[in-house]
């Protein structure tokens, strides 16, 4: 049976897990009853190059098309040709998970051939010990991998790269001029081994429609090879683009050339244009009806957004639906030994979202104008858990990515409470704003139903330019945050700053100081910098002078217009402290340096920190005011307890006390109270277990206390026997 649309993601994204948007188009076409197919042709790309035959080719292919002169590192990639051929196919399964032996061959240093990348290789030791076998050839392999990838680049593609190909024409690209001349040059062999897949895929599918997604720069011209070859092979088709660069970078499109690839582009969120799109191609509606969607009308750019169509709600758009995908044949990699990178490279990840747009949506250098960050929709916590379940029979894995701008804390508290009271056996991770609402009670209940990790803007570590960026957070709120997350053993990755409007070299050290204290205190286990960008849609790019930048040009450009160029006149000169911050970020991530003095990591001139040396460590010795409260929920997460009464005496006395003995699953822990106490307790746990439908208040496990004739709650409830339960799952949330 052919399928109506046919969606593509092209290469490349990440090799170890599909881009979801595909896959959340196919599950609401499902909902409508359309038939679809879809295909991450970046995998398909890699697995055809990366195989005994695609390295048989490939050295082929350079043998007969030489280039003048190759460097020492590539010729010897080229004198080594046989062991490539001869291990690839090993190395990519055990990427896959399917040869985990091989393992120990690997970590050997003698069965890879070794270029260049192995150079640059971290301290293995530190970073995987003296077990970590698995990993430790993940990483190897990795740097296998990336050897071949400089020998296609030099020799081959110059544009080639594992999840960014042909980046550079599409960056910050005004004009469509490089891109236009670029698809105007013979296929590459990337381009040629692209084509092929495509070329098999289109006559099998044999849409009426191809919906291709082009989320980052390094998916773009890519996407235009697809469009260009259908339009020549399948006059008829139609081809339409979208995802989350047209979103951001195409909303002032009016280079007419853009539409000899493809036909259509439409713009944020996908279901609804999709729809009325198809139905245009299949003449049951007119172009009036379209949304959100550009084209081309007697050789001019034109739009169309039919404001009376309304887009769908969340719980309208149906479950992702990953079928058709090779979700067994995809590549864990480890590139850079940093635990979340790991988490973004290494294993299969299921992708979700907890709600549409963003709960704060203030930041000043974020898209906050655009529907993807301005519409907040979140999804009953209930139904994620029923879409958590559907995905997980349909892949077979349990781990999930919510791809949250970033996750609300109530939802996730409920969240986690409904995969706890389901039982369902899950890991996750997600991005936050680090706000007090994550207590430490919270960040407990959030691991107990397996989350791992979480990453969240620290952005520029400081508070006067936190203000300027409105995040609604200190640096010392940041720090107790994320204290609760490390001790309640989930890993923190925080995103980083430098170069925002008006920010000095002080200012940049002095952030430097605040990363460096969190990293010695522990609470804080991955980081990363970046250079601020202006942006189109954000409140700095659409009001530059409030915060006393500068654009270099007014000039709008015919294609891409979402970075801006600026000067910053009274800021620092920001690009040149960006080596000095990330070499010494990747010294903390292993521990070391951190007693360095911060001018060594700069080979100018910079400003003593003005941070006094203990600020982190006051910061969390600070009281958190405010945050159980009498309404707060409390609830047991534990196994409930053996009670006993046991006679004690001491010098010819004797009295009773109830024994409480708790099964954690480590340990068997006991407490002892006095029988009224006792029996009480034993009670009230009972009522206040996950798994009740009733949510008890702590003001109301006060009055039952009172009700049982007790007296001095917040003594006994504050005493030692009660915290220890806190260690086996009291939680006041």
């Amino acid at each position: 049976m052919s399928k109506t649309v046919y969606l593509i993601t092209p290469p490349f994204t990440q090799l170890n897990t599909p881009y979801p948007a595909t896959a959340y188009l196919k599950g609401f076409l499902n909902t409508k009853g359309i038939s679809s197919f879809q295909s991450d042709l970046g995998i398909e790309v890699t697995l055809a190059l990366f195989s005994k035959q695609g390295l048989t080719d490939l050295f082929s292919y350079i043998r007969h098309h030489p280039t003048a002169a190759v460097s020492e590192n590539i010729a010897r990639i080229i004198a080594l040709q046989d062991d490539y051929i001869h291990t690839i196919d090993a190395v990519i399964a055990f990427l896959q998970g399917k040869n985990p032996t091989i393992a120990h061959l690997i970590v050997k240093r003698d069965y890879l051939p070794e270029a260049s990348r192995f150079a640059q290789l971290d301290d293995l030791h530190w970073a995987f010990g003296s077990m970590g076998n698995q990993d430790r050839a993940k990483h190897l392999a990795t740097m296998y991998l990336e050897d071949l990838s400089d020998l296609i680049m030099e020799c081959v593609d110059s544009h080639f790269g594992f999840s960014r190909y042909a980046e550079k024409l599409s960056r910050s690209a005004n004009s469509f001029d490089e891109l236009h001349e670029a698809l105007q040059q013979p296929f590459t062999y990337i381009d040629e081994l692209l084509i092929q897949i495509l070329q098999r895929r289109m006559e099998e599918v044999q849409p009426q429609m191809v919906a291709i997604s082009v989320p980052f720069p390094g998916n773009l011209y890519a996407a235009f090879r697809c469009g260009q070859w259908i339009k020549a092979h399948y006059p008829t088709v139609k081809v339409a683009m979208g995802g989350g660069f047209p979103n951001t970078e195409l909303r002032s499109l009016s280079d007419a050339r853009v539409f000899e690839y493809i036909d259509y582009i439409t713009l944020d969120d996908g279901e609804a244009p999709v729809e009325n799109l198809l139905g245009f191609v299949t003449g049951d509606k007119s172009r009036a009806d379209l949304k959100r969607t550009f084209l081309l009308e007697e050789g001019a750019v034109k739009y169309y957004n039919n404001s009376t169509c309304q887009d769908y709600k969340q719980h309208q758009v149906g479950t992702p639906d990953y079928g058709d995908l090779l979700l067994n044949d995809y590549i864990s990699a480890i590139e850079v030994v940093n635990p979340m990178h790991s988490l973004w490279s290494d294993g299969r990840w299921n992708k979700l979202t907890m709600a549409h747009g963003c709960y704060w949506g203030k930041c000043t250098f974020c898209d906050i104008s655009l529907d993807y960050i301005r519409i907040y929709e979140p999804i009953a916590a209930s139904l994620l858990c029923d879409r958590m379940e559907t995905i997980i029979a349909q892949t077979g894995q349990t781990g999930f990515h919510f791809v949250d701008e970033a996750a609300p804390p109530a939802l996730m508290r409920a969240l986690a409470l409904e995969i706890i009271k389901r039982k369902l056996n899950v890991s996750w991770w997600t991005n936050v704003r680090f706000e007090k609402s994550f207590t430490r009670d919270l960040c407990l209940l959030l691991k107990a139903s397996g989350c791992i990790a979480i990453s969240g803007g620290l952005e520029v570590a400081s508070d006067r330019l936190l203000g300027l960026i409105q995040k609604g957070i200190t640096v010392a709120q940041v720090a107790r945050v994320n204290r609760h997350f490390t001790e309640a053993g989930i890993m923190v990755h925080a995103y980083l700053m430098y170069g925002f409007p008006t920010q000095t070299a002080q200012e940049t050290i002095d952030s430097l100081e605040m990363v460096r204290q969190m990293f010695q205190a522990g609470i804080l286990q991955s980081a990363y910098w970046h250079q601020f960008t202006m942006t189109a849609h954000s409140p700095v790019g659409m009001d530059p002078a409030k915060y006393k930048v500068e654009k270099e040009t007014e000039a709008i450009g015919t294609f891409a217009n979402n970075d801006i160029m600026h000067i910053d006149p009274t800021g620092a000169d920001h690009e040149s402290f960006s080596y000095g911050l990330k070499k010494s970020l990747l010294n903390f991530m292993h521990g070391a340096c951190l007693d360095y003095p911060l001018n060594k990591w700069f080979e100018f001139k910079v400003p003593k920190t003005s941070v006094a040396p203990d600020y982190i460590t006051n910061a969390l010795m600070e009281e958190e005011p405010g945050t159980i409260k009498p309404t707060s929920k409390v609830i047991f997460l534990g196994k409930q307890p053996a009670l006993e009464i046991v006679t004690k005496s001491k010098k010819g006395n004797t009295w009773e006390m109830a024994s409480l003995t708790f099964q954690s699953k480590k340990e068997a822990v006991n407490i002892r109270v006095d029988p009224p106490q006792g029996n009480w307790l034993a009670g009230m746990l009972r009522e206040l277990d996950v798994n009740n439908g009733k949510t008890y208040t702590l003001q109301e496990v006060k009055q039952s206390y009172e009700t049982a004739g007790l007296e001095d709650f917040e003594l006994f409830w504050d005493n030692k026997p009660v915290n220890t339960l806190h260690k086996l799952g009291l939680l006041k949330l």
